[in-house]
């Protein structure tokens, strides 16, 4: 697992262009992982293979601008107010990242950054956050003459969003995506993340609805950093970091050959050991609320009585990523009227978010 720190110097550079004034817009999506990312090492690196959809609407916005100075300075603005606590968090970063990009400490920064999501909605905004400020980077490091090609560049931004947040490394790529050694995926490194072949998934997996329903709208009682450290002295840990392995190698054969019974029943089962594993946890904690139980319920019943493959996920919260496949127009009318007549009543406001992924 640690060899893997030896191969961080291929992300490392020396060089530093010319300094000076430059300020630059990216925006990144939100990601929904199917087989779960859940316990790390330092530095963000993962016990386990992940895999995710790279959502479209769900998305962070950011502009970044840097002038060089001798004080190193960073201010952040979310959604027009400032956030000093961002700024430190931001400011920690930027520090752990100097050593892949020499210039990263020579100024002041300002930060402006909004979602077009609501915040602690249960969308992943440290994953498209983190992925939009690589970016940022990478553009201004394309500026001080810092010449990569496409490929590097793309592959150097998700090593750096993954320093900030695990899941954002993900986000840099559309489609599935892989983050985490496995033997399901050629070229797959815990240091970075790398697309799932196109060619490889069939099209029943190509275009897929989450609508992600919001049971609980405010901050989670546990961290997902509290959350990972967990992991490290679990007594099913090891089991799980195996299972993870195991199933990933299961999608490949299930993405190829468009069983969607099985996907659906892997997806929901990996949802569900995510929650398992919190409730298993010393400490333990439950992120899940009442109603997302009964949601779930709701869904297994609609399921078995209609047919329609409309399934769940969950990420580490209390709501709902409720998922089926895109493009038919009768189908999505009856989970629509089957969403606004059963579950929205179980939701905190009567809120849904709608996303999807295609490709």
């Amino acid at each position: 697992m640690n060899n893997t720190a030896d191969q961080t110097s291929q992300f490392q550079s020396t060089e530093k262009g010319l300094p000076r004034a430059i300020s630059t817009v990216q925006e990144c999506p939100s990601n929904i992982a199917l087989v779960k990312y859940w316990g790390k090492y330092p530095v963000q690196l993962p016990a386990n293979p992940s895999i995710s959809y790279t959502l479209t609407q769900c998305r962070t916005i950011s502009e970044l601008s840097f002038t060089p100075n001798d004080t190193f300075d960073v201010k952040v603005f979310l959604a027009g107010k400032e956030e000093e606590k961002f700024a430190s968090k931001i400011k920690n970063y930027f520090e752990k990242i100097q050593q892949y990009l020499p210039w990263v400490c020579d100024g002041s920064y300002t930060l402006k950054t909004e979602n077009t999501f609501p915040h602690s909605s249960g969308i992943a905004s440290s994953a498209s956050g983190f992925g939009a400020l690589a970016r940022c980077l990478m553009s201004m490091n394309r500026a001080f003459g810092i010449e990569m090609s496409p490929e590097e560049e793309l592959r150097k931004a998700s090593f750096l969003a993954r320093i900030g947040s695990g899941s954002a490394c993900r986000s840099l790529y559309n489609g599935l995506v892989v983050w985490g050694k496995t033997d399901a995926l050629a070229g797959s490194s815990d240091l970075y993340a790398a697309p799932y072949p196109d060619g490889e998934v069939a099209p029943v997996f190509r275009q897929m609805n989450d609508w992600v329903l919001l049971v609980h709208e405010g901050e989670k009682s546990v961290s997902s950093t509290v959350g990972h450290s967990l992991m490290e002295n679990h007594p099913y840990a090891q089991r799980r970091f195996a299972e993870a392995q195991e199933n990933m190698q299961a999608l490949t054969t299930i993405l190829k050959s468009g069983d969607l019974e099985a996907f659906i029943r892997l997806v929901e089962h990996e949802a569900l050991t995510l929650h398992a594993m919190m409730m298993m946890s010393n400490p333990a904690f439950i992120l899940m609320k009442s109603q997302t139980l009964k949601i779930i319920e709701k869904i297994w019943e609609y399921r078995r009585s209609t047919g329609d493959a409309v399934f769940f996920t969950l990420d580490a919260g209390a709501n709902i990523h409720l998922m089926f496949p895109r493009g038919d127009v009768d189908f999505e009318q009856r989970v629509q009227s089957f969403v606004e007549a059963e579950l929205l009543p179980l939701t905190q406001h009567g809120n849904v978010v709608k996303d999807f992924a295609s490709f």
